[in-house]
């Protein structure tokens, strides 16, 4: 018989992927939680989508020159030969269930969120993993610029609300197929006399999608582009007022904003109003939520001609940045039940069951530890409170509850004993 290898090692985590341990999920419950609840103030529906779709969506959706489809995605066939991959975002995704679902066809104003992993192979830092979250939101059918400044004034809400206040909204127009190509004449010429100084991929997409070249983070790049014309000088008089009703909502609404000329969306969809939400406080300005319009991907993808527009938060980094005013509101039980001798422990579990299904959070030792074992422990768990039974509280007909605050104890009837606990201990704040 082959002995089992003592000295196997122990299986890690995927580089660039990441456990979220109790102390941290609460926390991250508490985002989501505010989250949900202004999104469904303002009329927004969720949708779960799958973490995986056929590789075409993204590639026509996001593009083929980015380095999202060119080098970060994970892509691979199934058993019939078919590429399928892990979503790189969650756009695509809403945009294909939204026409495969034909969701337009009664009404096609619709409001999405969603909240979710997703996957991109890139390399690992702090705040950027391989698998990471994103909390977006959605608006479709509407072409109006009031749905462009409603999504960054939800966000800079959303930020207020978490205690995020170090935030700048970052935005800039991307035109449309009427006005690029003036933009991208212009933006051609300076890269071909830029050329000698750019990366290998931007030499590459210069010609091809010159629009990708703005959004290197190649710092050789970026110093040779630093003269680029802004898109904002060729805009067409339908982008221009667009952008202007835009910028006056915002600062008509009280939201911190700078139009940033500089600034583009990291995929091809995108069409006249990108913005992100900075931040400095990790230190170095970053951006943590970014977002745009995209008036023409639902036609590319097959659908019909709608306008939309939408947003991602980083769910990770939000997290990090939260962590540093609000500590996670880690839920400690509010009774622990110090069970001593087995018909006292019979007894106990079946109080902690029934105070669980009334919001009380009850816990118990299921072993045989001593009386002061358990009194460690739940001190240790932050027990509020600790009720003593064993045989002589069984022959007496009243069990013990300590305070563990005040340190007072009180007997309590084990006659109708769960509604007086009911009235003893207060329900936890939802």
């Amino acid at each position: 018989m082959n002995q089992p290898n003592i000295h196997q090692p122990n299986i890690q985590l995927i580089r660039g992927f990441k456990d979220i341990l109790p102390g941290e999920t609460e926390l991250w419950q508490h985002i989501e939680r505010m989250a949900v609840s202004l999104f469904e103030d303002f009329g927004y529906r969720e949708i779960r989508i799958p973490i995986m779709e056929k590789t075409e969506l993204f590639s026509r959706s996001i593009g083929e020159d980015t380095d999202i489809v060119e080098k970060e995605m994970y892509t691979f066939p199934d058993r019939k030969g078919n590429l399928l991959t892990l979503r790189p975002e969650a756009t695509a995704s809403i945009c294909r269930s939204y026409i495969q679902h034909k969701m337009y066809a009664q009404d096609p104003v619709r409001k999405f969120y969603t909240i979710g992993p997703m996957f991109r192979r890139e390399r690992p830092q702090k705040g950027r993993y391989r698998q990471f979250y994103q909390i977006d939101a959605e608006i479709f059918g509407v072409e109006a610029p009031y749905a462009d400044v409603e999504l960054i004034f939800l966000l800079r809400t959303l930020f207020d609300r978490l205690n995020v206040t170090d935030t700048t909204a970052h935005v800039n127009s991307l035109g449309c197929p009427v006005c690029r190509p003036r933009f991208k004449e212009a933006l051609s010429k300076l890269l071909a006399d830029a050329a000698p100084s750019l990366c290998s991929d931007c030499m590459r997409r210069k010609d091809r999608n010159p629009f990708r070249v703005l959004d290197c983070k190649v710092p050789g790049c970026r110093e040779a582009i630093s003269g680029a014309p802004s898109i904002i000088d060729y805009l067409c008089d339908d982008c221009r007022v667009h952008f202007s009703t835009v910028t006056d909502t915002l600062a008509h609404l009280g939201v911190p904003f700078k139009v940033d000329k500089q600034l583009v969306r990291g995929l091809d969809y995108y069409t006249r109003t990108a913005f992100e939400i900075q931040t400095g406080a990790l230190g170095a300005q970053s951006a943590i939520a970014g977002g745009g319009r995209y008036d023409e991907l639902i036609e590319s993808l097959g659908g019909p001609q709608i306008p939309a527009i939408g947003f991602a938060i980083g769910l990770d980094r939000l997290a990090e940045i939260v962590s540093l005013n609000t500590p996670a509101a880690v839920r400690t039980p509010d009774l622990f039940i110090a069970a001593l001798g087995e018909r006292a422990k019979k007894l106990a579990f079946e109080w902690s069951t029934a105070l669980g299904l009334k919001g009380i959070g009850a816990t118990m030792e299921y072993g045989d530890k001593s009386l002061k074992a358990q009194m460690k422990q739940a001190n240790r768990l932050g027990a509020g409170g600790v009720l003593i039974v064993g045989e002589t509280e069984l022959e007496s007909g009243a069990v013990v509850l300590r305070n563990m605050a005040t340190k007072t104890q009180s007997e309590v009837p084990i006659a109708g004993i769960i509604n007086k606990l009911m009235e003893t201990i207060s329900k936890p704040s939802t």
